[in-house]
């Protein structure tokens, strides 16, 4: 295993540099530069505009540009925002990724445990009314049009009804008199949850060799401890009202997302699900008298998670792709909005800050996918 690990690296590096040469060349291709953003300024005369662009390195040949922008990287420098001048663009995508990751995160594992639950169910439970109403329902909003999709639960959850905000990250009238930034609680909220997701994961680890009550009541009570510590913590604190304004803007996005995603993890895993009854294992466990849900949860399913894993990793790793069109519908001020603005006033440091950070997520991605193979089927060995 660890020298594949070291053998996949190094292919993971290559891959990299190919990736950001082909990125550099195509960004170079796009007509103009960012000093067209200052043309519709009449009182710039054309000897300013050229002193911008000499400022900001246009004035040079495009090759002797991405030599140096390598050189600057290989040093840890991504450069400086065109369009945040003077800020670097690594703060900036300090600031906005934590909001695209806890947006597409929370969102994509959610609509993986709702659509392989209901991918086994319905595996499980294959002719019945249930399977063609969740199919056909499942199948309806995997294809909707995102952003009409988008628009429409805005509007009725939003506008209409009221229940969430329309749009962007915090209310400013909460904020007014808040004691600390919104970025600083946003990171506590982002830190709180990955805490708390690493101890339910150790408390399920811990509690899978108890009987089926048993470790059913277990787990649930374990999991409500928790969330009772997290509440414990935050409300006397008094910063629990700011974080639940931001949850109260993160809600809707969440909602829209899973409604959009879980069918394809549905699907997947109700294929995969069906393959799987067919095997002899299957036969020789129901031919023991196994219960049904040990046959469905720890035979079936199981073996059918490979690809579902596959799914789930690949899919946190494209969250920015997606993020241009959902951050855009939904006002959030994350990566996704940040790529898409850099492309419309061509801020070459930001573009590629930006796709170096979904690059490194793709590609680390494939790595644990490999390696979740090797856990997740023993038959699976790296030599």
């Amino acid at each position: 295993m660890f020298r594949f690990i070291i053998r996949r690296l190094m292919q993971i590096m290559l891959t990299f540099l190919l990736f950001l040469a082909l990125s550099y060349v195509l960004i170079e291709a796009m007509p103009g530069d960012f000093a067209n953003v200052f043309l519709q300024d009449s009182k710039l005369t054309l000897e300013q505009r050229n002193a911008i662009r000499a400022s900001l390195g246009l004035d040079r040949p495009p090759q002797e540009r991405f030599f140096i922008y390598m050189g600057a990287l290989l040093r840890g420098d991504l450069g400086i925002s065109f369009q945040y001048y003077p800020r670097r663009v690594i703060d900036v995508i300090v600031e906005r990724a934590p909001r695209t990751l806890m947006l597409f995160i929370s969102s994509t594992v959610v609509s993986f445990y709702v659509g392989f639950f209901a991918g086994k169910v319905l595996a499980w439970r294959r002719g019945r009314v249930l399977e063609y109403v969740t199919t056909v329902g499942g199948v309806t909003l995997y294809t909707v049009f995102t952003p009409w999709f988008g628009l429409m639960m805005i509007w009725l959850f939003a506008f209409t009804l009221g229940w969430f905000p329309i749009g962007k990250f915090i209310t400013p009238s909460v904020w007014r008199r808040a004691p600390v930034e919104a970025n600083l609680v946003f990171n506590w909220m982002l830190l709180t949850a990955l805490g708390i997701s690493v101890l339910i994961v150790v408390w399920l680890w811990l509690t899978r060799r108890m009987d089926g009550r048993r470790r059913g009541v277990a787990r649930w009570a374990g999991v409500g401890a928790l969330l009772v510590a997290v509440l414990a913590v935050w409300l006397p604190s008094g910063l629990g009202r700011y974080a639940l304004n931001i949850l109260h803007h993160l809600a809707l996005p969440i909602l829209t997302l899973t409604l959009i995603s879980f069918a394809g993890t549905m699907l997947l895993t109700r294929n995969s699900m069906l393959e799987t009854l067919r095997e002899d294992y299957i036969t020789t466990a129901r031919a023991k008298g196994l219960p049904d849900h040990v046959i469905r949860d720890k035979h079936a399913a199981r073996n059918a998670m490979l690809p579902v894993v596959t799914s789930l990793v690949f899919s946190l790793a494209f969250a920015l792709s997606g993020g241009v069109i959902t951050e855009g519908v939904f006002s959030w001020p994350g990566m996704g909005e940040v790529l898409l603005q850099s492309a419309v006033t061509q801020d070459i440091p930001m573009m590629m800050g930006a796709l170096i950070f979904t690059g490194i997520f793709a590609l680390l991605a494939h790595l644990v996918a490999d390696i979740l193979y090797a856990f997740l089927d023993p038959r699976i060995r790296y030599a």
